[in-house]
């Protein structure tokens, strides 16, 4: 990929992800694709060669793994701290809070580091890094979300809930 598309491409991802991040969005249902924008961005950095800097094979992947654990962290802490509610017709609906805001920036910050210590290193970083690692902060989110969506309890006035014997609404 060459450097302008790859800029081109880091950047259509980072606008995605703050539209998602100040935005009320659908969350799950049996129809949710919410995986299919991470997994394209992990195909094409794993396609890519730069990936590991073949020299330094061993601090390259150390950083690689470290990245993917951060995004894995900041995906899941995204999710944890999104506001998740279901409306009266039982879509559930997810926003970013200010704590999903500081953890994204604060998630920009440890990456910031994490490519200085690369290149104090002297390591090849190239932008599959950081797509890698945007796909698996939006894989985590979309997981953690989907999760937090499933466990739910139906809206209010759900018609299925009014319809069920009064002995099973008292258990539930």
């Amino acid at each position: 990929m060459s450097g302008l598309s790859a800029i081109l491409l880091v950047g259509v991802a980072v606008v995605l992800v703050a539209a998602r991040l100040v935005r009320a969005q659908p969350v799950g249902g049996g129809r949710s694709r919410w995986w299919i924008v991470p997994v394209v961005l992990a195909f094409l950095a794993l396609r890519e060669p730069g990936l590991v800097d073949s020299s330094h094979e061993s601090a390259s992947l150390a950083l690689l793994a470290v990245e993917v654990v951060v995004g894995l962290a900041i995906g899941a802490g995204w999710a944890w701290t999104s506001r998740v509610w279901a409306d009266e017709d039982g879509t559930v609906w997810a926003k970013g809070t200010r704590a999903s805001a500081g953890i994204w920036g604060g998630g920009i910050l440890v990456r910031a580091a994490l490519f200085g210590v690369g290149t104090a290193l002297g390591l090849h970083q190239d932008s599959s890094t950081l797509l890698l690692a945007l796909a698996v902060t939006l894989l985590a989110r979309g997981a953690v979300l989907s999760r937090r969506a499933a466990l739910l309890g139906p809206a209010y006035g759900d018609p299925a809930a009014e319809a069920a014997p009064a002995a099973w609404r008292d258990r539930v």
